[in-house]
């Protein structure tokens, strides 16, 4: 076993079990093959190339990268035929996705919540409030998921980046089309794509589009027990609900060559969806609840709502001097609108009252990015940026209780603007052989302005300097093993809800309505500070010769800041009275660090004769500490221990089938969020499996499902101060998910 380079006893303890327990494996996988026959010389050269276009080359490129890079190619995504991008990056290692199994959520890398994970969509952030969950992998060329930023890339980004390539254009004539349904607790979900590569002339052009509709059955169960004064009071709600929906996803590239080294590229973008969901709830109660609560025994609500999303991107390419310029711009507009009615009836099922809430909302972006590219002599590669990014956002709510409107004073109207703009300059070279270093630096300011609660224009800017170091040596210049070390510095942003939030009144009413410490007003803080995160990645890699690779990878993460939100006694323009508001504030400081193990091979690079069977694995183990608070279990908010993945893919011999699983695990975890307040994370097991049939090169039919365990989702809250007492527990059913694909090439 090799010697491990000088590193901090827990990042040697952990690198020396991991070469431990593998290196066994990788001196099988080294043995060398007997030499091949001298007539074999020519077609060598011809693999090579078929190589460069196969998923080699996303190794490669990981390998090659001085930044810690992961790259997921076009055959992967093929390979898989995921339903959502949640489904597909859920099985690379350090990311975590949030929500019930088989329901999609939010993408985090290691564990860390909302904010703290840079989303990219063409290398831009995602506008409008676009999920990727409505990307459909279609429209997908490849995914690149950085761990540490880049000056190039931004340092939004505290846990990673993950930037998400919609699909290039010409390469090769393309006329796919995939006709799917999905079944769903006995719920049929049909959807299409189609994808499209062609040349018109000069101009190479490509086309995606996605349609989908879905239809479930949503059921939920909490129950809450509250001791206030010695009295105990329990209420029991139950949810049966099926919301649907529908929509449409299209994105297109076409390019113009303009002349040697100089191309124009446009690349319009739409995402349209719709829906709704009819609800029932049911209310059980025991005891005699706190003052000011209305009791109801059940309620029926529907609620629709319609999102569009429009986007044109355009990119210049150009020489200029011994350089290259690109000039990237968009604009983009984004609305959506939700309406809900509540009705609550008592046991008699007469009408107590009616909630209306309306929430139309619009926002416009628009973006203006330059960067220039210079080779210079020694190996260095310079690239210098600016960029500037405005973008408005208006809201306007109603609210009507049995037809009077509700919290007047706050307005109806919520208008914001921001305004960001950024300067950075790196710097990648090749020291020797054996290193390579890249080095750079940005600077980015943001400004936001927009109405406040009490109708009084605020104002919020920040501005943050980034010191960015990478590097990466190998013990021999052609070796296969690797240790890269980053060195940086990154921030998270206040969004503009934490900023210039509308508030939100507890109770029934503005005044006097039940407010407590757990049941509190919330608003925004104009004066919230962005968090800065100092950075230490080191890793270990080693790329077998079959295109496997096994790798250690240690991050350890100390932000200063940190934004929580955070329960006081206010006086508020919308009361008369003092009000408990929970407001986002800078409470301090936090760590968090953590290791994450990877291994991915052919089963035949260890056994020889072994079957055609591809192996993956990786295991991510995280620990956060938040000072203010106190111990156990003072971690980061929604940061889970840990979490693994374990796949496989089998090639059946003499058929043209292939097989394939992979489980998910993430451990339960229990969150301290004060002296008072804690919440409860239960385990979650995702395993999915699928089958791929292929009748002609032409024609494939695939057959998946997901969520073969169908385990209950369960999570649990409690307070404890003096003479007050709550807890909350929720649980909520997910089901088997079955999807048959028929994949044909016209």
């Amino acid at each position: 076993m090799p010697d491990l380079p000088d590193l901090p006893p827990m990042t040697r303890l952990s690198l020396t079990w991991f070469a431990a327990s593998t290196w066994p494996l990788l001196a099988a996988a080294q043995t060398p093959p007997p030499p091949p026959a001298p007539a074999a010389s020519a077609p060598a050269e011809v693999q090579r190339v078929e190589v460069t276009g196969g998923r080699v080359t996303d190794t490669q490129q990981r390998r090659e990268s001085t930044a810690a890079k992961i790259i997921v190619g076009r055959d992967e995504i093929e390979q898989y035929g995921d339903a959502s991008l949640g489904e597909l990056l859920k099985r690379l290692p350090g990311v975590t996705v949030s929500g019930n199994a088989g329901r999609g959520g939010n993408i985090r890398m290691r564990g860390l919540g909302g904010g703290y994970t840079q989303i990219l969509l063409d290398g831009e952030r995602v506008q409008g409030g676009l999920s990727l969950d409505a990307i459909d992998p279609e429209m997908v060329e490849r995914i690149e998921i950085l761990r540490a930023p880049t000056a190039e890339t931004g340092a939004r980004a505290v846990a990673g980046t993950i930037n998400i390539i919609t699909r290039e254009g010409f390469r090769k004539r393309l006329n796919d089309l995939k006709l799917n349904a999905g079944l769903e607790n006995g719920v049929l979900t049909p959807s299409v794509n189609w994808t499209r590569d062609d040349k018109w002339d000069d101009v190479t052009t490509h086309f995606s589009v996605n349609l989908w509709s879905w239809r479930r059955r949503e059921e939920g169960e909490t129950t809450t027990t509250t001791v206030e004064n010695g009295q105990t009071f329990v209420q029991r709600e139950t949810n049966d609900g099926e919301p649907f929906r529908a929509g449409l996803n299209a994105n297109a590239r076409l390019q113009w060559p303009l002349g040697e080294g100089e191309s124009f590229t446009l690349m319009p973008f739409v995402a349209f969806n719709e829906g709704g969901s009819d609800w029932r709830l049911g209310l059980a109660t025991t005891g005699t609840p706190p003052a000011g609560l209305e009791v109801y025994d059940h309620a029926l609500g529907e609620a629709e709502g319609r999102f569009l999303l429009a986007r044109l991107n355009a990119q210049w390419r150009a020489r200029l001097g011994e350089g290259r310029l690109e000039a990237r711009g968009g604009v983009a507009a984004s609305q959506s609108r939700y309406a809900s009615v509540r009705r609550e009836f008592d046991a008699d099922d007469e009408l107590l009252r009616t909630l209306d809430d309306t929430t139309d909302s619009r926002e416009r972006n628009a973006h203006l990015n330059a960067k220039y590219s210079l080779l210079l002599e020694n190996g260095h590669s310079l690239v210098s940026g600016l960029e500037l990014d405005v973008a408005r956002r208006t809201e306007s709510r109603t609210t009507l209780e049995d037809g009077a409107p509700q919290f007047t004073e706050f307005g109806g109207n919520l208008q914001a603007a921001t305004r960001r703009m950024a300067a950075y300059a790196q710097d990648e070279w090749t020291l020797t052989p054996q290193w390579a270093a890249h080095a750079g630096l940005r600077w980015e300011g943001i400004t936001t302005e927009g109405e406040g609660a009490d109708a009084v224009n605020e104002r919020n800017t920040s501005s943050v300097w980034t010191p960015l170091l990478h590097a990466v040596w190998k013990p021999e210049p052609k070796s296969r093993d690797q240790v890269r070390v980053s060195l940086t510095r990154s921030y998270r942003s206040p969004t503009l809800q934490n900023l210039l939030a509308r508030p939100s009144v507890s109770g029934r009413y503005p005044v006097d309505g039940p407010n407590t410490p757990t049941s509190p007003d919330r608003a925004g803080n104009p004066a919230l500070a962005p968090e800065l995160a100092t950075g230490l990645d080191v890793a270990v890699e080693r790329y077998l010769p079959g295109g496997g690779l096994l790798s250690a990878n240690l991050f350890h993460r100390r932000i200063t800041d940190l934004m929580r939100t955070l329960t006081t006694l206010e006086d508020v323009p919308w009361s008369d009275q003092p009000r408990w508001v929970a407001r986002p504030q800078n409470v301090g400081a936090a760590t968090t660090q953590g290791i994450e193990l990877e291994a991915r091979f052919k089963l035949s690079e260890l056994v020889d004769d072994a079957p055609a069977v591809d192996l993956r694995a990786n295991l991510s183990l995280f620990r956060s500490r938040v000072d203010g608070v106190p111990g156990p279990d003072n971690r980061l908010e929604q940061q889970p221990g840990g979490t693994a993945n374990l796949g496989a893919d089998y090639r059946w011999r003499g058929l043209p089938l292939t097989l394939g699983g992979n489980i998910n695990l993430t451990p339960g975890y229990t969150t301290r969020l004060s002296d008072t307040q804690w919440i409860v994370q239960a385990p979650k097991r995702v395993l999915d499996a699928y089958a791929l049939w292929s009748f002609r090169p032409d024609m494939r039919l695939r057959v998946s499902a997901s969520n073969l365990l169908a385990q209950d989702a369960e999570s649990r809250s409690a307070t404890q101060a003096e003479d007050y007492a709550e807890t909350s527990a929720s649980l909520s059913p997910t089901y088997l998910s079955w999807r048959v694909s028929l994949e044909l090439k016209l």
